[in-house]
């Protein structure tokens, strides 16, 4: 299923599962003891959108100094667990995976899940889904003693019932590395204090790569790049897509190609690559005919995951607009040029001096956010045109330029 699908689902399906467990929660109360909770194993619900699994590293590594490594769990999507295994966040046997390609798949791999989780007997489970009601029915059914997660006080989100035994407001100024770090941080203290945490808002800064290629991985990315006289030129990296949770975040293709001609034309040297999914293969391979260059390639689907973010370490510059990619690249070295539109930079940027915001910041803008579940009335997304050629490529060429200073 799509993602609009899955939105229609845990929409359809996920309000009334919250109302009747908090029914059944209130029947048949369980009382936690005062003061910070007992935990031996951590379980975090995140079941969609891997660049935000990159904005919860800081929050998983607190969790495994918290219990230890082996014994944080997660719960995702199956397509959503890439960033776990890439980055060893969590033991791979510790990772558990839902099938979200029908609603029977997803069905029978939620039973499957429901057993796994209740064999653990879990302390703790922490729901990073702002306001997602599958997550929270997840969360409650796993078993676990202690649950975290995102209330809705006085009506300020999306309504899930009332199935957590540590309930927070989500605050909408923090950005999103510190929220997830204030979940698992909310378990030290005494739930029948909080929402109220008294403590400071955790650091949002990375200023490190984690991403270190295995051995042998990195030959077969460079033999899909470009050669000049036998040595490989500086590429710079376009990804005009965009994850079917927010399409509104895609920036016009045709400024793509602008921008791609740009460039080329600036710096001789330089090759263009664009990059994109295997269903963007046909619309990338055209975007790429239409720049009209041999310097210019199309990478689109002909990289695994992994070689994907062996490529970002290869190349000097990546322009994407706000999704998965500039999270993951800014794992590695390259440079990363993120559109933003319809979200806050604020809240969702990658937060690294390799990360280079460019946002118009219009007055509707952001209209997606935790508390609308992403949705957004609008149908023409000019936060996305409002953002000039000019103005993306003077920031490659800064970013370019002093990225050449230092070699």
């Amino acid at each position: 299923m799509n993602i609009p699908k899955l939105q229609t689902v845990d929409r359809v399906a996920g309000v009334p599962l919250c109302f009747l467990l908090t029914l059944l929660r209130r029947v048949f109360p369980s009382r936690l003891p005062p003061g910070p909770a007992r935990v031996r194993n951590i379980l975090f619900v995140k079941l969609a959108e891997q660049g935000s699994t990159v904005l919860a590293i800081a929050a998983i590594q607190r969790a495994a100094e918290m219990v230890g490594r082996e014994n944080v769990y997660f719960i995702a999507f199956e397509e959503n667990r890439f960033i776990l295994d890439l980055l060893e966040l969590v033991p791979e046997r510790n990772v558990i995976t839902l099938n979200s390609q029908s609603l029977t798949g997803l069905a029978l791999t939620t039973l499957r899940a429901m057993r796994r989780m209740w064999a653990l007997k879990l302390d703790a489970a922490i729901d990073m889904e702002f306001f997602a009601r599958g997550s929270a029915v997840i969360a409650f059914l796993s078993g676990a003693t202690a649950r975290v997660g995102f209330h809705t006080w006085y009506a300020a989100g999306p309504y899930r019932g009332d199935l957590f035994t540590h309930r927070l407001l989500y605050n909408p100024h923090l950005h999103t590395t510190s929220m997830f770090q204030v979940l698992v941080e909310a378990l030290r203290s005494d739930p029948a204090g909080l929402p109220t945490l008294d403590m400071a808002a955790p650091p949002a800064e990375n200023t490190f790569a984690h991403f270190v290629p295995h051995a042998g991985e990195v030959e077969p990315v460079e033999a899909m790049l470009p050669r000049e006289n036998g040595k490989r030129p500086p590429v710079l990296l376009l990804n005009p897509n965009a994850s079917d949770l927010v399409p509104l975040r895609q920036w016009p293709a045709a400024r793509y190609v602008d921008l791609a001609r740009r460039l080329l034309a600036r710096f001789p040297e330089a090759h263009i690559c664009f990059t994109g999914g295997p269903r963007e293969v046909a619309a990338i391979e055209q975007l790429t005919r239409e720049v009209g260059s041999p310097r210019c390639t199309c990478l689109a689907g002909r990289t695994t995951l992994r070689q994907l973010m062996v490529l970002y370490a290869l190349c000097e510059v990546l322009v994407t607009n706000d999704s998965g990619p500039a999270h993951f690249a800014s794992l590695t070295s390259i440079n990363v040029i993120t559109l933003f539109g319809p979200e806050t930079p604020a809240l969702f940027a990658a937060r690294t001096p390799r990360n280079t915001v460019v946002w118009a910041g219009i007055s509707c803008s952001p209209c997606v956010n935790a508390n609308n579940n992403r949705q957004s009335p609008c149908l023409n997304n000019r936060c996305m045109q409002q953002i000039t050629v000019d103005r993306v490529f003077a920031e490659v060429c800064r970013v370019y330029g002093e990225r050449v200073k230092k070699w």
